[in-house]
């Protein structure tokens, strides 16, 4: 595996990174849980095994099973071998503080070392803005964080882009660190809702994180669509679909389907797979650099994902991918999200 840097922050690391939301995830109806202790320290072995260093937690995953299961297994590791990131926002530590307040930012943060057993976070992403508390505020707080060494790069995650400006003018009036990462929802059926917030990305040479790079897992193609209608789609068994609810609101859309169908194409032209293509595309993006969050259920679809490394795109084929998403008059195919 090949390592490419971070922005401007200097980190070098895997163009893939690995997602651990689902680890602890217990979905309330089924009862489910995603991926349990054991299968997530088998998702993490397979993914150090093939050159993966970085790694993508967040205090509140799994109620913090996420943090505290990749805290095991750093133990037998070396933590400077890995580039761990997490965030704060909602609270593990109080049920009364759900903000970037200072007290809650430095609670979390604190929070999150210690399940992790480690000093230090590489990356810390504010997972949401804080409309009630003042960005400079907060920024002041993670400065110092940083300042004390338990911080390394500052992110911003899920926030418009005037937000993102906001915060890193706000940085730089005051001498605060600043924003060199974010991670926004970012997938190849999914730009020009985000377009500004990654020309801001690209100006200011900060790396995107993207979550979601599939689509939920719809530009996996394992799902089909019924009929003309747009909605309608044929799920197999223990699928996200038939898991969460809100997948059809926020992943299914007509612009979804036909950009599918020309990752599928060019999947059958590179003899890859659909998730290596759409990952591939993401990988590509000209402007900024950009290491997709996979967050696989099983190794098998890890080292699937994992494929996308060793297959390259034409332009010609990364702009009909981008092109899937209008019609024959140039008008943008309907969307959800």
């Amino acid at each position: 595996m090949y390592y490419r840097r971070l922005g401007k922050t200097g980190l070098q690391v895997s163009p893939i990174a690995l997602g651990t939301w689902r680890f602890g995830k217990e979905h309330e109806e089924s009862g489910v849980v995603e991926t349990g202790r054991k299968e997530a320290h088998e998702l993490l072995d397979a993914y150090a095994e093939a050159g993966g260093n970085f790694i993508d937690t967040a205090n509140g995953y799994g109620g913090g099973d996420s943090e505290r299961w990749i805290g095991e297994w750093l133990e037998n590791r070396d933590r400077e071998d890995y580039v761990v990131a997490s965030k704060c926002y909602w609270s593990n530590e109080s049920r009364f503080q759900e903000n970037l307040s200072a007290k809650n930012v430095r609670a979390e943060v604190e929070g999150s070392l210690d399940r992790l057993g480690t000093e230090y976070l590489d990356i810390l992403y504010l997972h949401r803005f804080d409309d009630e508390t003042p960005i400079e505020k907060t920024l002041r707080t993670v400065d110092d964080l940083v300042s004390e060494g338990k911080v390394n790069y500052v992110g911003l995650s899920t926030a418009d882009a005037w937000k993102l400006t906001k915060g890193l003018w706000k940085a730089d009036v005051n001498n605060y660190e600043a924003f060199s990462v974010t991670q926004p929802l970012f997938h190849a059926a999914y730009y020009e809702d985000v377009a500004e917030y990654l020309d801001v990305c690209a100006d200011q040479d900060l790396a995107v994180v993207p979550y979601s790079p599939l689509a939920g897992g719809f530009l996996t193609g394992k799902y089909e669509r019924v009929g003309d209608g747009t909605y309608e789609l044929d799920a197999p068994e223990d699928t996200r679909a038939q898991l969460d609810e809100m997948f059809t609101d926020w992943y299914v859309s007509e612009r979804g389907w036909h950009v599918l169908e020309e990752v599928r194409a060019v999947a059958d032209e590179l003899d890859a797979t659909p998730a290596q293509v759409a990952l591939r595309w993401l990988i590509d993006q000209p402007d900024f650099v950009t290491v997709p969050i996979v967050g696989a259920r099983t190794v098998e679809q890890l080292e699937e994902n994992l494929g996308a490394l060793e297959i390259e795109l034409s332009r010609d084929q990364f702009d009909r991918i981008f092109e899937a998403r209008y019609d024959e008059d140039g008008n943008l195919y309907q969307t959800n999200a």
